[in-house]
């Protein structure tokens, strides 16, 4: 922007370029349409205004109908007018919207991220910081080459402290507005010394770039307001007014903008809802819209509590889990949109029928009430959980899609994993190859792999054996031949392991382990680097299962690797074959957020699993249960949740302990589902283990094994089954614990638990 632009934008919005006139007629189309709360803040006056805007509750409509109302009644110009969202996508819908009720205007006003704003002020002004006006904006793959950069400078170990480690500290000391110096006077451990030592020349070096990363836009903004009074006053008056929208995800940084923006007109309009603050592992700062009428005391707050978006009983559901959080603000959502369906809790033997009962259920939603396939959601916790889901749906033949992530088997993590695989069971398989030399890093980098491969198709020989023999490949260095050793030796070893034809589960074990594979993660120590380590131990979870299925059914045609990595191959096929139908939509609860559909399920609802462990250790519970409560209110008609007696996660098994989450939604609001026998105490009325609530099974209003529900798969003699490896066959018997005997087309007999095996009934 300019320096003249606020200049020319005043004076274009005042011209033909602004259709919206003050009279009376333009404010009351405004407001026409508005709930009273809605209304209310729209009209607000001068000053702070909080609006606790609770899901469903039309914030968006508030945002911009406060916009264009503070345009049709001159309280401000469009120039004057700076509103902020997180996204680019949201920020482009929002200027959209204000385009429709204002024209041309919304052209001249800044409508944009905290990011972009911040870019388009430096721009104009970085030279009272030493940058130059046309200095880079790095993104996270140059952020972190440069911090590598400055730790091989100060000669640190990559491998004792991963740059994406040492990078993730750094941006989380800048987003809570903390320099190299006082991460060193804060620090309590030889890591922390490490990182602020990176942290100081890192800063150096960038500024010798003339470049910034997405941190610096925000920090070198607040650095220039507090700096430099002039600007600050400037930005100020221009700024009338300063909307932000999500709130409750501000941090110190942005905070502290908004801070210096506003302090002198005091103008600031907030829309955000503390009870949907999740992003506490991104440094968002509930305290920010907790404490907004102490920080601001001249603040008015208006409470958007109609919803828009789901049944009575859904959000009385919400309400009641969210009562229980000590740090939060009083509200209440209601509707008079009807009480609807009662929330379904389901509890089920293990992850494997837990799956099948989603799929069965969302087949009877499709087939019985006419909801699309896409206007169904299942949640998850963690991105390891949808592995079974994912295999079942294949298998129920549900089209679906995996949002915020990648489908289980396409993770980089994992396809590493079976790259391993791959090799030892083909050593001519240079895709995998090149795919795994090098990863984790150990020192083989493209030029050496290229020299190899080179080597290897010019003698004729494999690659695995130009690798055996790296003194001969012509042009490889002293550093690199001991790097390719040492990955021959870790091949040899594992490939010997391999012939054995034993445990595909213990091999995977081994292969991650002597690989140097999880090791690498464990010393990224962020969150990213631990969902990829339960991703990796979920696979483990899963060859286990293989392998127990393998000993029921006796040895096959192929080896068990050869087997497993079959299998692998064949899911990913079929998934292949559904891409052009209405797809169900599986993702993390933090990916839910902003979203709804007509039918929600949320699986895995047991302590350790949701709440994650993790929070339990650390006492961070809250927002655990606010993730929940956005989960929750997802739901527009029907919403289920889940969770197993037993289950196999991240290569573990374990008895499961009903979330106490469930505990705390009011009783008479749930209907209850249960497929475990009453002997066993699950399925008869009891307590959530002194967590709050009780949990009954059957009894007045218990589903029990409704038909099609995803029941465990009961097979008889006789029975047409399709299995998704070895294709058609017919159930010749049938044995204690649900193992059954199938004939397949293919030939032969096999012995197949009904429960894990990837078996359905013919149609």
């Amino acid at each position: 922007m300019d320096e003249t632009d606020f200049e020319a934008g005043d004076e274009g919005a005042h011209g033909a370029g602004a259709p919206i006139s003050a009279g009376a007629t333009a404010v009351e189309s405004l407001l026409a349409g508005l709930n009273p709360s809605q209304a209310e803040a729209v009209q607000h006056g001068e000053g702070p205004l909080l609006v606790l805007a609770g899901a469903g509750s039309g914030k968006t409509r508030v945002l911009t109908h406060r916009i264009a109302y503070l345009l049709a009644t001159g309280m401000a110009r469009p120039s004057e007018t700076l509103a902020i969202t997180f996204t680019n996508k949201a920020a482009g819908e929002m200027k959209e919207r204000v385009g429709a009720l204002t024209g041309a205007a919304a052209r001249v006003m800044w409508v944009m991220t905290f990011h972009s704003a911040c870019a388009r002020i430096l721009r104009q002004h970085a030279d009272r910081l030493a940058y130059k006006r046309g200095f880079t904006i790095y993104d996270e793959a140059d952020s972190r080459r440069m911090v590598k950069r400055c730790m091989d400078e100060l000669e640190i170990d990559p491998k004792r402290f991963p740059p994406r480690s040492i990078k993730a500290q750094i941006s989380g000391a800048k987003n809570r507005l903390r320099d190299a110096e006082t991460v060193r006077e804060e620090q309590g451990s030889f890591f922390e010394a490490t990182v602020a030592d990176v942290y100081q020349l890192y800063e150096r070096r960038m500024h010798e770039a003339n470049a910034m990363d997405f941190d610096d836009l925000l920090v070198r903004t607040v650095n220039l307001f507090e700096l430099f009074a002039d600007l600050r006053e400037r930005y100020a008056h221009n700024f009338r007014h300063v909307l932000v929208d999500e709130y409750q995800d501000t941090n110190r940084v942005q905070y502290r903008l908004l801070q210096l923006l506003t302090g002198e007109h005091g103008n600031l309009f907030v829309v955000g809802d503390e009870s949907q603050s999740i992003y506490g592992f991104r440094a968002a700062d509930i305290r920010n819209i907790l404490d907004f009428d102490r920080d601001f005391p001249e603040a008015a707050t208006v409470k958007l509590e109609q919803n828009y978006r789901s049944t009575g009983t859904i959000l009385d559901a919400a309400n009641g889990l969210i009562a229980h959080n000590r740090d939060r603000l009083d509200k209440n959502l209601w509707t008079d949109a009807g009480r609807g369906e009662p929330v379904t809790i389901a509890e089920l033997s293990d992850e494997h029928e837990e799956a099948r009962w989603v799929a069965g259920e969302i087949d009877r939603l499709v087939d019985e009430h006419g909801i699309g396939r896409d206007d169904v959601a299942v949640f998850y916790r963690t991105n390891a959980q949808s592995r079974v889901l994912e295999d079942t749906l294949v298998r129920f033949d549900v089209p679906y899609q995996v949002i915020g992530g990648t489908k289980f088997y396409e993770r980089a993590e994992i396809r590493d994993a079976i790259a391993y695989l791959s090799v030892l069971a083909n050593p001519d398989d240079t895709v995998s190859l090149a795919r795994i030399i090098n990863s984790p890093r150990r020192g083989i980098g493209s030029t050496s792999e290229g020299r190899i491969l080179g080597w290897a198709n010019t003698t004729g020989v494999s690659p695995l054996e130009a690798i055996a023999d790296a003194d001969a490949v012509p042009g490889l260095g002293a550093a690199a031949k001991k790097a390719v050793a040492r990955f021959s030796e870790l091949i040899a070893s594992l490939a010997e392991r391999a012939g054995r034809r034993g445990s595909v589960a213990e091999l995977l074990e081994a292969v991650l382990s002597e690989s140097g594979y999880i090791e690498a993660l464990e010393a990224e120590r962020t969150i990213e680097a631990e969902g990829r380590i339960e991703n990796l131990q979920e696979l483990v979870g899963m060859a286990g299962e293989f392998d127990a299925n393998r000993e029921l059914e006796g040895d096959g045609e192929l080896a068990p690797l050869e087997e497993f990595l079959e299998q692998i191959s064949l899911i990913n096929e079929q998934d292949a074959l559904t891409d052009d139908a209405t797809k169900v939509t599986l993702m993390t609860l933090h990916n839910a957020k902003g979203l709804e559909y007509k039918a929600v399920f949320v699986i895995g609802c047991e302590d350790g699993v949701f709440p994650h462990s993790r929070s339990i250790d650390e006492g961070s519970l809250e927002e655990e249960r606010r993730l929940c409560y956005v989960g929750l209110t997802r739901a527009r008609e029907f919403l289920s949740l889940t969770y197993a007696r037993r289950r196999s996660l991240f290569g573990s098994q374990g008895a499961g302990i009903p979330s106490r989450f469930l505990g705390e939604i009011p009783d008479h609001l749930v209907q209850r589902h249960s497929a475990v026998p009453a002997t066993t105490g699950w399925g008869s009325s009891g307590t959530f283990g002194g967590l709050g609530g009780t949990y009954g099974g059957a009894g007045p209003g218990t589903l029990n094994e409704t038909a099609g529900a995803g029941a465990a798969l009961e097979l008889t003699v006789g029975d047409d089954v399709v299995h998704a490896s070895f294709g058609e066959g017919v159930v010749t018997a049938v044995e204690p614990g649900n193992v059954v005997v199938v004939r397949f087309r293919g030939g032969g007999d096999r012995k197949l638990m009904a429960d894990y095996a990837p078996i359905q009934k013919a149609s």
